[in-house]
């Protein structure tokens, strides 16, 4: 046994067991997350089928389940992938609520997620957002169309001044540039649409 054998073997089994320790809290968290992410998503179904009293109740179970994750893992680790994967779809589901509701989207210290997944989930309310304005415009009802397009304008707007590198957005500027095309397409189709409905009420 050489000189050094001894304070190693100990401190490597110091190692060990802290990393053991942590790999039993994220086997444990991983689970959790992905139920996050099924709350959120059913979350959003319901908001899309009118039923909004679900959706935040089923918001409310993902919010406890994130809890249970955040407590099962250190404060570094609260930043890695799929905790902000899960915290990312929560937060969609909540902006995406609140605007539909006509409300100012909470912020991240009031959903509890990082600014990071906070962002993020900002980002991919466009894409709700257009569906329920599509779904609306499908049923011949374009009141509140001009204000879901502007909302659309104020978040875009708002997140493309954010630029730092992808290291620390997580890749916002690539998800920010889909949603461009997003709302594009969105003005484009509730112009269409407005335009339309002009033109066969002259008709009338």
């Amino acid at each position: 046994m050489g000189r050094l054998t001894e304070n190693l073997d100990a401190t490597v089994d110091r190692i060990r067991r802290s990393f053991a320790d942590k790999d039993a809290a994220r086997e444990k968290v991983l689970p959790i997350c992905r139920e996050v992410i099924r709350y959120s998503s059913l979350s959003i179904r319901a908001l899309h089928r009118q039923e909004l009293d679900k959706a935040q109740e089923l918001q409310k179970s993902a919010r406890k389940l994130l809890d249970e994750a955040e407590q099962a893992l250190t404060d570094v680790e609260i930043h890695t992938g799929f905790l902000i994967d899960a915290q990312k779809e929560y937060a969609e589901a909540c902006i995406t609520l609140a605007l539909v509701k006509g409300k100012q989207p909470p912020a991240p210290e009031k959903l509890r997620v990082t600014p990071v997944a906070f962002l993020h989930g900002l980002a991919e309310s466009l894409g709700e957002l257009r569906r329920y304005l599509l779904d609306s415009m499908r049923k011949g009802d374009l009141s509140r169309g001009e204000e879901f397009l502007s909302d659309m304008d104020d978040i875009y707007n708002v997140l493309v001044t954010i630029d730092f590198p992808d290291a620390i957005t997580h890749g916002l500027r690539r998800t920010t540039d889909n949603m461009r095309g997003v709302l594009e397409k969105t003005r484009s189709d509730l112009t269409l649409t407005i335009r339309q409905k002009a033109l066969e009420d002259r008709l009338k």
